[in-house]
Order: C-alpha cells, then sequence, then structure tokens
C-alpha cells in the first residue's frame, strides 16, 4: 500500500514545481524529463520557406500529452513559431498554400487545414471513422488515407455501424480463429488498416466517398503498431499508388515478408505485388521525380526482423532490381530524395548515433550530414533539409543544413527556459575487446557535479531489443542524465546484438542471448572500472528492460557478484513459455533457431528460470498489464521467485500502461520507485 502514498506525494511536488517554476538551477530529474515538449515531424513547405511541425506538450493534471500544429517562417530570421491548433501529422499542399493535418477536435480523428496566409483551422473531412494518417497527392485534389476498417464490410458506414453495435452488446466475447489475438498493446478488433482515396472538392471539403484501393489485402497498411505514411506514396504523376504490407493469413504471427504493392490511384485494377521474389521483408516505397525508378528498403532474411535493410532500385519499365548501396553496412531508414533525383536521404545507427545520410543513387556513396546525436525525422527540399535533432543534454529541436550538410543552424528553442533549469552530465565514449577479440563500443556518464578524485554509485544500464543501441540522444524512458542528476555514475554497453556497428555484430547474438553480449557486459564492466576510477564497483546495480531486462533475470543466476541491487522491467524470465505467451513468434523462432517443440534445448540454453536457485541480490521487478510483447505472467514468475526464495525484492506494477510507461505521472513514478530502491541498496 506504500505506492499509492508515493504517487500522490510525487504529483503534488511535481505539480508545485510546475507551478513556481525553478528560482535555480538543478540537477537533471524525472519531473524535468517527463515535462520537456516533444518537436517532432518536421515538414518542409514546397519551396522549403515555411517549417511546420508537431509539438507534444505536457497536460500534468490530465496525466497526458498534448499534440499541436505549428508553422514557422524560415526567411525570417526574427520569426517565431506559431500554434495553429490541437493536433498532428502536418502535411503541405503541392502548392504550399494550404497545410493539411490531423484533429480530434471533432471528436473522432479527421483531417484539417489551415492556409499557409493566415486565418482559422476548418476541418475538411466529416468521414464515420478516425484517419489514421494520410498523404497529399501531386496535383493536391486528392488525399490518400489509412483508416482501420472491417474487410469484410462494403463501405464506412458498415464499419461504423458494426463498431457501435459493438459498444452497447452486453456479450463481450471475441472468438479468435488464427494469430494475430493480440499485439504489442491492444486486442485484435478484425479491423484492418486500408487505404482510400478521397478528392477534396473547390471548396476544400473531401467530395463523395473515398474509394477503397486496397481492399483485397489482407494486411495493415501502414504496418501496426508504429507504421506512419512512409510505408506508401504516389508516382510523380498521382496515377499510381504504391504501398508495403504483410499478408495475414495464418501465417502473419511468423512472418516477416513485407512486399512492395503498385495500385491505380482510381482504384481501376488490384494491387500489384512487385516484389514477391524476396520472402524477407520489403517496404518504404519512393519513387524517382521523373517517374522511371522505384527506390526502396529490402531485408535479405525471412522471419528476421532486425537483418539489414538495402536500399533497393527497381526499374518501373523493366523490372530490374539492383543494390544501391551494397558496400554502406548500416541499415538504412525511410528515404528521401532530392529534387535532382541523383541523392536519397536517410537516417541509420551509426557508431552510438542516429544521424542524417546522403547516398549518391548512382555509384551508392555514402556521406554523413550530422557528426552526432539522433534525427528522429527530416524533410528535404531544394538545397535546405529540416531535422529534428536531439542529443543527451538536448530534446529534440528542429535544425536546418544544406543538402551538404553545411550551415548547421538551429531554428527552435521550445524548451530553452527549462533547460536553462537544469544542469546535465556529459557522457564519455569509450572502447574495449570484447566477445571475440572485437572492438565493442559503451560511454560512461559521471554524476552531475562530479567532482574529481571522489566515487560514486552506479547505474549500469543494459539495452533492449535486444537489436538495439545506446545512442546519444534524449531518451523520453531511459535517459541517463536522470540517474546521472540523482547521483549515480552511468555505465551503458553496446553488446554484440547492438545496432550500428555492421550487420555481423547485430547477428551475433541470435541464439547467443546468454553468453556473448554477457561476455561484452563483463568485459565492459572491467573495462570502465580501469578507465573511470571515479566507478565505485563495490556500490552498483545493473538495469535494464524488455531484453535488457531478460539480462538482469539472467544475471541474477549466473553473475551476479558485483551488484549490490537489480531491477526488471518487462524482462523474459521463462524463455520456453515466452514462446507460447508472446504475439510475434517470428521473432523467438528467429533468435532461438526455431520453435520450441523443435528445439526445445535452444529455449533451455539460456532460461534465467533454470537459475532461480542461485538469486541473491535483492530486485525490483517492474511490470505493465497491458504489455502483450512480453506479457505480465514473466514479471510475476520472477516476483514469485523471489519471493519464495526470501530475497528483498519489490514489484511495481503499471495496470494500465504498456511494454513502454508513457503517461507523465506513471513515468516520475517509475523513476522515483527505481532511483529509491538504487539509492536504498547503494548507500555506504
Amino acid at each position: 500500500m506504500k505506492r499509492p502514498l508515493i504517487a500522490l506525494v510525487i504529483a503534488l511536488l511535481a505539480g508545485a514545481a510546475v507551478a513556481k517554476g525553478n528560482t535555480q538551477t538543478h540537477p537533471f530529474n524525472a519531473t524535468d524529463l517527463a515535462m520537456m515538449d516533444r518537436v517532432s515531424d518536421p515538414q518542409l513547405s514546397p519551396h522549403g520557406f515555411r517549417a511546420a511541425f508537431a509539438v507534444a506538450e505536457t497536460d500534468w493534471a490530465a496525466n497526458k500529452r498534448v499534440s499541436s500544429i505549428w508553422i514557422l517562417d524560415l526567411d525570417r530570421s526574427d520569426a517565431t513559431p506559431q500554434k495553429i491548433m490541437q493536433g498532428e501529422s502536418p502535411r503541405w499542399s503541392p502548392d504550399g498554400k494550404t497545410l493539411y493535418f490531423l484533429s480530434d477536435k471533432s471528436g473522432s480523428s479527421q483531417l484539417w487545414s489551415v492556409s499557409a496566409g493566415g486565418g482559422g483551422a476548418e476541418q475538411v473531412s466529416h468521414l464515420p471513422l478516425d484517419i489514421n494518417n494520410f498523404k497529399v497527392s501531386p496535383d493536391g485534389r486528392h488525399i490518400l488515407l489509412s483508416m482501420d476498417v472491417f474487410t469484410d464490410c462494403s463501405d464506412l458506414a458498415c464499419s461504423k455501424a458494426r463498431l457501435d453495435a459493438r459498444a452497447t452488446d452486453k456479450a463481450t466475447g471475441r472468438l479468435y480463429d488464427k494469430l494475430f489475438v493480440r499485439h504489442w498493446n491492444v486486442w485484435m478488433d478484425g479491423r484492418r488498416s486500408q487505404l482510400f482515396m478521397a478528392t477534396i472538392s473547390p471548396d476544400g471539403r473531401l467530395a463523395g466517398s473515398p474509394v477503397w484501393l486496397t481492399k483485397d489485402i489482407d494486411g495493415d497498411i501502414p504496418s501496426k503498431p508504429e507504421g506512419d505514411d512512409s510505408e506508401y506514396g504516389f508516382s510523380p504523376d498521382g496515377r499510381t499508388v504504391f504501398f508495403d504490407a504483410k499478408i495475414g493469413g495464418s501465417i502473419q504471427a511468423w512472418s516477416t515478408n513485407f512486399d512492395v504493392y503498385s495500385v491505380p490511384a482510381d482504384g481501376s485494377t488490384k494491387p500489384v505485388d512487385l516484389t514477391a521474389k524476396n520472402l524477407a521483408w520489403d517496404g518504404y516505397p519512393l519513387v524517382s521525380p521523373d517517374g522511371k525508378t522505384l527506390y526502396y528498403l529490402a531485408m535479405k532474411t525471412p522471419g528476421f526482423e532486425a537483418d539489414r535493410f538495402a536500399i533497393m532500385a527497381r526499374d518501373l519499365a523493366s523490372g530490374a532490381t539492383r543494390e544501391v548501396d551494397p558496400h554502406w553496412d548500416r541499415s538504412a531508414g525511410p528515404l528521401q530524395i532530392s529534387a535532382d533525383g541523383k541523392t536519397l536521404y536517410t537516417t541509420a545507427d551509426d557508431d552510438g548515433s542516429h544521424p542524417l545520410f546522403a547516398v549518391d543513387v548512382a555509384n551508392g556513396k555514402v556521406m554523413r550530414l550530422l557528426g552526432d546525436g539522433t534525427v528522429y525525422g527530416f524533410d528535404a527540399v531544394g538545397d535546405r533539409i529540416l531535422a529534428a535533432r536531439a542529443d543527451f543534454q538536448h530534446p529534440a529541436d528542429l535544425y536546418i543544413l544544406t543538402p551538404q550538410g553545411t550551415d548547421f543552424t538551429q531554428v527552435t528553442h521550445f524548451n530553452q527556459a527549462r533547460l536553462a533549469d537544469v544542469r546535465f552530465a556529459k557522457a564519455r565514449w569509450f572502447t574495449f575487446k570484447g566477445w571475440s577479440g572485437d572492438t565493442v563500443q559503451g560511454y560512461v556518464m559521471p554524476p552531475v557535479d562530479y567532482v574529481p578524485g571522489k566515487k560514486y554509485p552506479v547505474a549500469f544500464l543494459i539495452h533492449g531489443g535486444p537489436q538495439g543501441a545506446w545512442l546519444n540522444e534524449f531518451h523520453y524512458r531511459w535517459n541517463p542524465e536522470t540517474y546521472a542528476g540523482a547521483g549515480f555514475a552511468v555505465v551503458a554497453i553496446n553488446f554484440h546484438g547492438s545496432t550500428g556497428y555492421g550487420q555481423t555484430f547485430t547477428n551475433a547474438i541470435s541464439e547467443h542471448w546468454g553468453d556473448r553480449p554477457m561476455i561484452d557486459l563483463q568485459k565492459g564492466w572491467a573495462a570502465a572500472l580501469k578507465q573511470f576510477p571515479f566507478l565505485d564497483r563495490h556500490r552498483a546495480c545493473a538495469l535494464g528492460a524488455s531484453y535488457g531486462g531478460y539480462m538482469v533475470y539472467w544475471i541474477a543466476g549466473v553473475w551476479n557478484k558485483p551488484w549490490k541491487c537489480l531491477v526488471d522491467h518487462d524482462g523474459v524470465f521463462d524463455t520456453r513459455m515466452m514462446y507460447y505467451a508472446t504475439d510475434e513468434l517470428w521473432f523467438e523462432e528467429h533468435e532461438n533457431g526455431g520453435t520450441q517443440y523443435d528445439h526445445p534445448t535452444n529455449y533451455e540454453k539460456f532460461n534465467p528460470l533454470d537459475h532461480v536457485k542461485n538469486w541473491r541480490v535483492p530486485m525490483l521487478v517492474v511490470h505493465s498489464n497491458h504489455d502483450y510483447r512480453i506479457p505480465l505472467s514473466q514479471g510475476l514468475g520472477a516476483f514469485t521467485a523471489l519471493q519464495r526464495r526470501g530475497i528483498p525484492s519489490e514489484f511495481l506494477n503499471f495496470p494500465d500502461e504498456t511494454h513502454f510507461v508513457s503517461k507523465p505521472q506513471n513515468s516520475v513514478l517509475w523513476h522515483r520507485t527505481v532511483l529509491d530502491w538504487l539509492k536504498r541498496w547503494t548507500e555506504k
């Protein structure tokens, strides 16, 4: 019964801080993190004169974040960003005179518009269903919409009627005959995200009924849960729509076979699969300005979600395909292209950062445009690129630069006042020889106000994925500055399996969850202690989430001597049951070399459950009810084991969160609980 009281105290303190403001600087903390404005989705007007973007602000009292649309005149040095209204996904019309965006101001997510010259926003669509995302056609007279519909319905009204009937039905049972039953954070309700073409009338409203372009595709467009409009688009003449999709059927839970399709924009014929020969992931289509070449991203290994995304080019006339960047050992993100068609722009993890790159389409030569930090989104028009960039000490803001990476200038300063109130620590990157003698990278962050010669307790952070990485970014959940601000030094290792160091390095973790990355963590800990004498080896705790949480459970049984305490967030406790309880079987099958019933020994090889008898270190377990990626039973099972063993332990449960803790007050509670646990066990 301690936690509700803690939550109340946190709410009062945070509310007071927000109301009064800070009168002097202080070390960065969890409330600072929760209150930062989040700038995203930068969009340049067609001539590059204006920027549109979204900003998510924290409504502490309502315990949520509210996104709004903003516009900035980039050609005026004295211009300040102008807030339009609540909404998201800003997109310009081809002539630059109108800005479209989504807003739920009317009670559902509908399309709105505002004149670039000023004036109030007007509602463009009044459809019976929510619009998920959209894209404007090259001629500006049509809108491509994605909406969730029942595929056996003939129109939007049918889907709406079925939803309404479900809402009033007293019988709530739902019968399933195939996977997915639930996926990441939602239960499947029989609907698919599908593409519809709508016409914009001369008065700026949608005219008639949208044309269903993808009715015969048993898949979600864009993909769920995190897909967006980078997964579909138009040909330059507007006559063809290209999109990617993974066909559902009975195998969607163990397949990663996305394909790229084309369909006439008028819906006159069915979609055509352009990449059927590749049984791995093909996606993110983009057509060259001359309409002759289709660029897209492609993996080569079926069933593997973290394979390298290569940039592919397909001649639309002949069907001939080539890889643009065969010598670039990085996995590209969604693409944009220069007006002359000679350069592709993309982002990728790269040596602890996630910068912007330019790729020459003729020879595959790659140039890094931004040297450090993380780019969360960008747009390229003419001689100007607009990017949302962040690093350890700066949440995302907008920057402009040239296509050559010069004239790099910050143009928004949304958190300037908040940043002036806080003090940060500075990370120090280092390398060492890890598993197989390979060079492995990590960073150490001393506490804020670090004093040379003094030793500090350590938070040893283990990233998730496992094919992920600790990056130079302003992370809104696992932000190392929150630990540094609380008086801890931070050690973070990008072990084998991490992204941004080449595909061979990433591949090394598959079927080796408990040995190769463990060797890197052990060697990294030893190297950090040797290189950074302010780390107190006798006052250190290890903590991680998802795969990092798995590793915490694994460490508890096989490498527990260095640690005073452990913190596990949504980790895998029993690798056998994880196979049958999770949603994405392709992940489990690739990482363990096949199904559990065909290869049971693979699932037992690195199973934390089998080493509970060796657990001894106090552990805090955190798990949320709506985490369907790593279900709640995994965390409950671990806590039960701890309690039965008599090991000091606590269980923090969020009944309203998913795999990620996202609500502001829950985030602060999470951080306070974790930091209190660390302080409790690392006190001298």
